[in-house]
């Protein structure tokens, strides 16, 4: 659903197996640019109290931290751009979307924001060395992340031509972000195409329950 277009968000998660809610270039308070965004707070909310597997992805991950009552902040030092490595922490082992991903993974980075507290019960899972908060579980299906799984180097070659003039004046290279992101880009696909089929599995294992009437 687009609801930057606004196509209608719906009123609750009935009849819906997951919640998937991407990025985009708002700020995750910014309700009057955005004005959907309470409502997705709502539904995130309403996932999480009802084990409805959700995932969220950068600005999506930051709506789930604020939504639950983390923190999010502009990045004083600058933004995170281009493929970065990731830290694993131990409360990955065992987990049923992020368990796989190995130590130093790289992940498309682009962000200006970031989370600097987590929500009440949140837990750590991946980290970074300019970003503590990569990826976050809440409740029993619900996971946050500041990167961008799905992006490989087309996607960020088309974020740099757009934020050209903002990745400058910030003191990045375009050019060597997109770079970053090719070089990865074999490993970005490996890693996070198991992710994003590890995160499937759990919708459809809970579409399957609800079927059931479990």
């Amino acid at each position: 659903m687009r609801a930057w277009r606004d196509e209608p968000l719906p009123d609750d998660l009935r009849g819906h197996a997951g919640l998937l809610v991407l990025g985009g270039s708002v700020n995750c308070r910014d309700d009057g640019s955005a004005p959907w965004l309470p409502r997705v707070r709502t539904l995130v909310r309403e996932a999480v109290a009802g084990g409805v597997p959700l995932l969220g992805i950068c600005l999506g991950g930051q709506i789930v931290a604020d939504a639950l009552g983390g923190s999010v902040v502009t990045r004083t030092r600058g933004p995170e751009l281009g493929a970065v490595p990731l830290r694993r922490l131990v409360a990955a082992d065992g987990d049923p979307v992020l368990g796989g991903v190995p130590e130093g993974a790289p992940a498309a980075q682009w962000h200006w924001d970031e989370v600097d507290r987590l929500p009440a019960g949140a837990v750590p899972l991946l980290g970074g060395d300019d970003c503590p908060y990569q990826a976050f579980r809440v409740g029993h299906a619900g996971w946050a992340l500041q990167f961008h799984p799905e992006a490989g180097v087309g996607t960020v070659a088309r974020w740099a031509e757009a934020d050209d003039a903002q990745v400058r004046a910030d003191g990045g290279d375009p050019v060597a972000v997109v770079a970053s992101v090719r070089e990865a880009e074999p490993r970005l696909r490996t890693v996070w195409g198991a992710v994003s089929e590890a995160w499937g599995a759990v919708v459809l294992t809970h579409a399957g329950a609800a079927a059931a009437g479990v």
